[in-house]
């Protein structure tokens, strides 16, 4: 059983204590911090972003096993020097992409390749949109430009662009736009993204934070397409596959539905890095995903500066 403490007690701080006290027996939460992470040591991280690789630095020369969440960091040097923190002290860092737990994005992975049944993968996009700016009033953090630089970009499409590493690998380039049209302060409110991929595959990604919520994540293989989603994130999602008949390709089919048991998505993330943890086993590693994702956000906040597209370092 790991031990766990959490720094940072807003409304995510108490889904991710919520979605494992009392139900897992592999991590439980035994004290928690708030208003003050400078003289925290902690398990858990759920403080703003720009204090997460600091953070982390400072638990793992503590000795401590780290959960932080997302966004991991808002630079690649901050990602890099966290990590190496870690393994120095060969310590776990685990980052909170819960989407990685959803079962229909599991399952989109097996149905990629050549022999699955989407086939070779060419195309994916998504959104992450939701009333964000009209939540915060101009002195909250997450108002701040320097915290939520592409606006919604960075507290919410880093899932997106988590996932579409997870299923097409690393990104090699992108062009970004971003600004700001709705309130006078604050984040910009829509934010698009194109990507290339090492893989040669395209993607898009749209993050508008001043309309109605809704979450899509759409895959198209050369044999046919599967989309997933839903204006909640903390259920668990359907699956819509359409396939095309080779021997037809006029036909045209309607999607199949799949649906799946119901997986608290924060719970399994916290219990693959307890046992990770207990394991002395790593997660977040220099030449991980994790790292990857920040050198993706670094780029993407370069391309939309200069409007230019950036290759990812």
């Amino acid at each position: 059983m790991i031990r766990a403490a959490i720094v940072g007690l807003g409304r995510w701080g108490q889904n991710l204590v919520a979605s494992v006290q009392g139900k897992s027996g592999a991590i439980r939460f035994v004290a928690g911090a708030t208003r003050t992470p400078e003289r925290s040591r902690a398990f858990v991280l759920a403080t703003p972003h720009s204090l997460h690789a600091g953070q982390i630095i400072a638990a793992a020369r503590a000795g401590k096993h780290v959960f932080a969440e997302k966004p991991f960091a808002l630079s690649l040097r901050d990602a890099e020097a966290a990590v190496r923190a870690c393994a120095e002290n060969e310590l776990t860092l685990a980052i909170g992409y819960n989407w990685r737990f959803q079962p229909a994005l599991q399952e989109i992975k097996r149905m990629l390749g050549d022999g699955g049944q989407l086939g070779k993968l060419l195309h994916i996009e998504g959104n992450f949109c939701g009333p964000s700016a009209y939540r915060f009033e101009r002195e909250h953090w997450r108002q701040s430009r320097e915290e939520g630089p592409a606006g919604g970009m960075t507290g919410r499409g880093v899932h997106l662009v988590d996932a579409m590493i997870c299923l097409a690998g690393r990104i090699d380039s992108v062009y970004a736009q971003s600004s700001r049209a709705v309130r006078d302060f604050g984040l910009d409110d829509t934010t698009s993204m194109l990507f290339r991929f090492e893989s040669g595959a395209t993607g898009y990604l749209g993050t508008v934070i001043a309309t109605a919520e809704t979450r899509r994540l759409q895959v198209f293989g050369a044999n046919g397409w599967a989309e997933t989603g839903d204006v909640e994130h903390l259920n668990t999602w359907r699956l819509e596959v359409c396939t095309i008949d080779r021997e037809n390709p006029h036909l045209h089919r309607r999607p199949q539905i799949m649906t799946f048991p119901e997986t608290s998505t924060e719970r399994a993330e916290l219990e693959h890095f307890a046992h990770a943890a207990m394991a002395r086993r790593a997660l977040a590693t220099a030449d991980g995903d994790e790292v990857h994702g920040v050198a993706v956000l670094e780029a993407i906040l370069g391309s939309a500066q200069d409007g230019t597209r950036v290759r990812v370092a």
